[in-house]
């Protein structure tokens, strides 16, 4: 009975949804530390909707799943630019926490893919690179 319930597809999905989890949590717990507003729910939540969308992509429309992934780049923009702020004195903030959510949903295409080697290597990367500036600037104060 599972057995007919729980097929290539449903394992696939499960795979790609732990992965997903994962890499959110990883890069969205740096984030929460670092008190931006996007935590591990919006990291995991990107990566997993841009997870399912390139999966589903290639099932719905088999001849071109990259018009799939274009409307994903185009959507988490949409998000990224909305976590972009501007004060009155001029300073942008969230511009790095929006280049995350964005580089998060490539992560999630990768696993969508089925790359999950590129996309722990992007997960490694993106987490060392939201460590740099914080390592250049405590150098700054000494």
């Amino acid at each position: 009975m599972l057995r007919d319930i729980i097929t290539g597809l449903e394992t696939r999905f499960l795979v790609g949804l732990f992965f997903s989890l994962l890499f959110g949590y990883l890069l969205g717990t740096e984030r929460e530390y670092r008190g931006k507003v996007a935590g591990v729910g919006t990291t995991s939540f990107v990566i997993g909707g841009s997870f399912i969308f390139t999966l589903a992509s290639q099932f719905l429309d088999p001849s071109s799943p990259a018009r799939v992934a274009s409307y994903v780049v185009a959507g988490v923009g949409f998000i990224g630019a909305g976590l972009i702020l501007k004060s009155e004195g001029g300073v942008i903030r969230n511009l790095t926490t929006a280049a995350e959510i964005w580089f998060s949903a490539a992560i999630g295409m990768c696993i969508g893919l089925e790359w999950y080697s590129l996309a722990f290597i992007a997960t490694m990367f993106s987490f060392i690179i939201l460590k740099v500036p914080h390592i250049a600037r405590r150098k700054e104060y000494n």
